[in-house]
């Protein structure tokens, strides 16, 4: 099966529901949270999905491929740094803080993956 758009592919379907997990999640987040960590984990991990479509659109020029999938590896990264901070702050439980960490090595190695092999995605 031919995939299409980025919202096809199950990297980008993992990631956008986990950032979104994220976001109901920071919602309980206290107040004077809102400009640092709870925005720095709703970026991250919604930007893990837009460096993820912009890689799919980039997918003829491998080398911008891989870039645009660094990114996107990076922002997600980053995103576990901010689950553990949540973590130490208390803002979370360490069972939630395990699902969500698990995931996000899990979208980490899909996106290695693909940058491992990056003719596979091109046309």
């Amino acid at each position: 099966m031919k995939i299409r758009s980025h919202k096809e592919l199950d990297t980008y379907q993992l990631a956008f529901t986990t950032s979104m997990e994220i976001f109901e999640i920071t919602r309980n987040f206290p107040k004077e949270e809102i400009y640092s960590l709870t925005d720095q984990i709703r970026r991250s991990s919604r930007s893990v999905c837009a460096n993820l479509a912009e890689a799919f659109r980039k997918r003829k020029y491998p080398k911008s491929f891989v870039a645009k999938l660094s990114d996107s590896e990076a922002e997600a990264a980053e995103t576990q740094v901010w689950l553990d901070y949540a973590l130490s702050c208390g803002y979370i439980d360490e069972n939630i803080h395990t699902i969500l960490h698990v995931k996000y090595d899990n979208i980490l190695g899909k996106l290695v993956n693909m940058s491992l092999h990056p003719e596979k995605w091109s046309y």
